[in-house]
């Protein structure tokens, strides 16, 4: 086991996209502040979608024009095209994360394009924020299986995957987007991965916990050598554009199998926990998260 690994902290873009009330700009940053406060060195902040596709990030220019870039924290923001890395590096941006799919339906479904122009606009995007000099991080989603095609071929992992790292992108997030994963299909992904050229180093993983694997997964992904992992504060969230996809990895029950493990994260579990409370009463109902169930 490592002895400490990264938390990607999703919970303001991925964990409230999916809300249906409008959470207001100021709750937002009032969260971003709380994450930080906590020892979160990594909070994705938002992304620049149009506000027809996702209408509760249509405030991301005013969020991102609110926090402090040169905290010494990184903020990513999620792009989707290159109108949208136009308007973030027009914020003053310095860290963007791309988005494909493994899966033809998922592309479809997501983007209303085929998966090969979803993965060409994704990896000339991340081409041009590197040369701009941003940080890139790369997403694929529906790697574990999709909700219209079943089992996902390694297959069409291994190319989405490889054609990011083509593209520069140096490091991949493997998202089981419905939380139908189990360990060992980690696994087989994982050395999969391996065995065409990206080492765990070069991968991260984004787990839901539809079926209750998501820390059964995390820690086979452990195992395998993976030392970064998306988690969304309070376990909020969920993709809108796929079917039976349900709350992300709860940061605090993340922290909590990774302290009993040894494993250095960097953050406050308790100064979390209260966060999850703080973010559970303006959304008006509990945390899915068992950890902060038991500590509140």
């Amino acid at each position: 086991m490592p002895a400490s690994v990264r938390i990607y902290e999703v919970g303001p873009r991925d964990g409230l996209q999916s809300e249906s009330a409008i959470v207001p700009t100021e709750t937002k940053r009032e969260l971003v502040r709380r994450l930080v406060d906590a020892g979160n060195t990594t909070v994705e902040l938002t992304s620049f979608v149009s506000p027809r596709r996702i209408p509760q990030l249509a405030d991301a220019a005013e969020l991102v024009a609110g926090i402090d870039l040169d905290a010494g924290v990184r903020f990513p923001v999620l792009v989707p095209n290159q109108r949208g890395l136009d308007h973030a590096l027009k914020a003053g941006v310095r860290d963007i994360a791309v988005f494909t799919s493994a899966t033809e339906s998922f592309a479809q479904s997501n983007f209303g394009a085929t998966r090969n122009q979803v993965l060409t606009v994704g990896a000339a995007v991340a081409a041009r924020a590197l040369s701009e000099g941003l940080a890139v991080r790369g997403y694929v989603s529906m790697v574990f299986g999709d909700p219209w095609e079943g089992p996902v071929g390694l297959e069409d992992v291994q190319r989405t995957c490889l054609e990011l790292a083509d593209a520069g992108v140096p490091l991949i997030s493997l998202g089981d987007t419905i939380g139908v994963a189990t360990p060992g299909q980690v696994r087989a992904v994982v050395e999969g991965l391996n065995a065409a050229g990206l080492g765990p180093d070069r991968l991260a993983l984004h787990a839901h916990d539809t079926y209750g694997q998501a820390l059964a997964n995390v820690y086979a992904a452990l195992q395998c050598g993976l030392t970064e992992f998306d988690s969304s504060v309070g376990g909020i969230g969920g993709c809108p554009f796929a079917l039976t996809a349900t709350g992300n990895l709860a940061t605090e029950d993340l922290l909590w199998m990774l302290e009993g493990l040894g494993i250095s994260t960097g953050i406050d579990l308790p100064a979390l926990v209260k966060t999850s409370a703080w973010l559970s009463g303006h959304l008006g109902r509990s945390s899915p998260s068992r950890v902060v169930t038991a500590l509140t």
